[in-house]
């Protein structure tokens, strides 16, 4: 049995062809341009129709923008982490030389004031660094390390940026020993800078204040008195700070006034000091003249 092509029902042959329908579309598409371009008829036609799909393609660019949202989030909490971790690391890293950084800034405020005060001074000087205290708690010493080789003798006057520390009392080829101020050994002619008043200051040893002795009671001295050196003694040059008066004891009956005193220079945490060279030799005493009226005296009763 032969079986005869099936056709499309008649539904779909009406209407022009395909051909015709391109040309017509085609030559409206160019009126409609041409009429868009010359007069603007569809402008308000395209304004309502984007007001329209506006919230359509919202909603389409939604799912979209969700999603980026999304990965910059998650990147931005990876990099921040990133970041932090190495924000932390680098202060750790850092963490030592910002905790010593007061105690550098403390050393260099110490080192320009030697600087300055060794050009005040009229004597050579020699930088020295502290090297340890004495480990005998019956004295009051340090130890340098300036010596032999550098120049030091005995009996140099030693000093800080803010006044007198001590003397050296013994050198060694690499390093001294420095007697501060406060050993019950020791002593310092001072004099009140106030009043000009001459007295000696005497190390009173561990935990012990200084003091003034052999003063009378009317002397002319208060709390708050800054002590300077005199320099009679040759030793240290004249006008160094040493110490301020803490208290004046004036008691009744008593023959001199207890006077106690506060170094001013760092005994205990002085990091650089200056090893003083020798001040001008002072002039030597004059010899006293001899006793002439005995012998006179003397011939007088024998020739009575």
């Amino acid at each position: 049995m032969r079986h005869l092509p099936v056709e499309p029902p008649p539904f779909f042959h009406r209407g022009p062809s395909p051909l015709t329908r391109l040309a017509v579309f085609g030559l409206l598409s160019l009126a409609l341009l041409f009429a868009d371009t010359r007069y603007r008829y569809l402008e308000n036609i395209r304004r309502g129709a984007a007001i329209v799909l506006y919230p359509m393609q919202r909603i389409v660019q939604m799912p979209g923008e969700a999603l980026a949202y999304v990965g910059t989030y998650f990147s931005s909490q990876r990099a921040l982490s990133d970041d932090n971790a190495a924000l932390q690391a680098q202060l750790l890293s850092q963490a030592p030389l910002v905790q010593a950084y007061p105690a550098v800034e403390k050393e260099n405020a110490r080192l320009r004031g030697l600087m300055q005060l060794e050009a005040r001074i009229p004597v050579d000087a020699t930088a020295a660094e502290v090297l340890y205290s004495s480990r005998d708690p019956f004295t009051q010493k340090l130890f340098v390390d300036k010596g032999e080789a550098a120049g030091v003798q005995a009996g140099r006057a030693v000093i800080d940026s803010i006044g007198v520390v001590g003397q050296v009392t013994r050198v060694y080829p690499y390093m001294s020993e420095v007697t501060l101020v406060t050993d019950k050994d020791h002593a310092v002619p001072v004099k009140v800078e106030r009043s000009g008043v001459r007295s000696v200051m005497y190390g009173a040893g561990a935990a012990r204040a200084p003091e003034l002795r052999y003063l009378s009671p009317s002397v002319e001295i208060e709390p708050g008195d800054l002590l300077v050196t005199s320099g009679i003694d040759g030793t240290y040059p004249a006008g160094l700070a040493v110490a301020q008066v803490v208290s004046v004891e004036r008691e009744t009956g008593q023959s001199f006034a207890h006077v106690t005193c506060k170094p001013l220079a760092g005994i205990d945490n002085s990091a650089q000091v200056l090893i003083l060279g020798s001040t001008a030799a002072a002039p030597p005493r004059p010899e006293e003249p001899a006793d002439t009226a005995a012998p006179r005296k003397g011939r007088a009763r024998r020739k009575g």
